[in-house]
């Protein structure tokens, strides 16, 4: 299992330094925020990047992410032309020996939170999202924005957006996302990069915007599309897990079986009445999710990729980006790493007892 741990580049406030002090930490997963989305990566770029977390003592092990423009999700007939981009872009990253991405295919907003700052019985602060203030909200009206948001959208390009979607469903999403891999998978293959979509967060559809990527049914769905290893999932924990329907552990076994489990997101919430949900510390009994049972299932299949802590709370008065932390998701990594060293043994001895 390769520890790994986000970097928002040399804006993020938490410095490569820091990150280097959590023990059993080697990998960085981190990209270029500055590129608009449609455009190819250029080489010196990823490479320049590539060398700053090499020289700080890391290896760079994912593009967290590679965003898709909004055409490709669409259908549109400029399609092809953001499509050729991206290819470019692998080819670029396989020409920096990135060995995986990571990416959505979520319309028009990525993770979606009601509150930043949602105070927990400790003190500390944390992601949360209240299913019925969400619901209340018109993304179209009003000057605000949540968490997860793309504020680069103009209010008049946010509602064009949202008309073309209105054309979509779930199905139509479907076949542009089986166009969209059947054109990049092949190049992956030729990189050797492996692939790992993300699922939706939440994984159902808001504001009236199809989401696809949210249940066990619709990750073997995905795996269909086109059956490589290149072609796999990145199984998020606290995605996943927002919906009480889906019993996480369970499902990160049966990805692991397809050997299609390409990256792992291991975070912590808390399950609230109906949809909604506040996010939490790593230990198992802080939240919904037991956290021994993902790392023995990870354990029994000698899983060899990366995995990082998700969104932390924010402890000990920090300020920050929201959900990225230094405090506590470097003691989420020493929990995860303790969890996994005790299943670990535990294996080794069940095999030679």
């Amino acid at each position: 299992m390769q520890m790994s741990f986000r970097w928002f580049g040399k804006e993020d406030p938490v410095p490569l330094s820091y990150i280097r002090q959590i023990p059993n930490v080697k990998y960085i997963v981190s990209a270029i925020y500055d590129i608009p989305v449609g455009e190819v990566w250029p080489v010196d770029r990823i490479m320049a990047l590539k060398k700053t977390i090499e020289q700080a003592g890391f290896k760079l092990n994912v593009i967290e992410s590679v965003p898709i423009h909004e055409d490709i999700k669409l259908g549109l007939p400029t399609r092809d032309k953001y499509i050729d981009n991206y290819k470019q872009t692998i080819h670029n990253l396989g020409k920096a020996g990135i060995p995986r991405i990571c990416y959505n295919f979520m319309p028009i907003f990525d993770w979606t939170r009601s509150s930043v700052d949602y105070k927990l019985e400790d003190g500390s602060t944390a992601l949360m999202y209240d299913d019925e203030k969400i619901r209340q909200i018109d993304p179209l009206k009003g000057d605000f924005s949540l968490p997860g948001w793309d504020t680069s959208y103009k209010k008049e390009e946010l509602a064009d957006l949202f008309n073309q979607y209105h054309q979509i469903d779930k199905e139509n999403l479907w076949e542009n996302l089986e166009y969209f891999i059947r054109e990049i998978i092949p190049v992956a293959e030729e990189e050797n990069i492996k692939m790992a979509i993300h699922p939706d967060d939440p994984p159902w559809d808001i504001f009236g915007l199809p989401r696809i990527i949210t249940n066990l049914d619709n990750l073997k769905r995905f795996l269909s599309l086109y059956d490589s290893p290149n072609n796999g999932i990145c199984m998020c924990s606290g995605s996943l897990a927002e919906d009480k329907n889906n019993n996480f552990p369970e499902m990160l076994r049966e990805i692991l079986k397809e050997g299609k489990v390409n990256f792992v997101h291991l975070r912590n919430i808390k399950l609230m009445d109906g949809r909604s949900f506040k996010e939490s510390g790593h230990l198992s009994e802080n939240g919904s999710i037991d956290f021994y049972q993902v790392m023995k299932i990870l354990s029994d299949f000698n899983y060899e990729g990366p995995v990082r802590p998700d969104h932390g709370r924010m402890i000990w008065g920090e300020q920050g980006r929201p959900g990225y932390g230094l405090y506590d998701r470097a003691l989420g990594a020493a929990y995860l790493n303790g969890l996994w060293e005790a299943v670990r043994k535990e294996q080794k001895e069940r095999t030679f007892s």
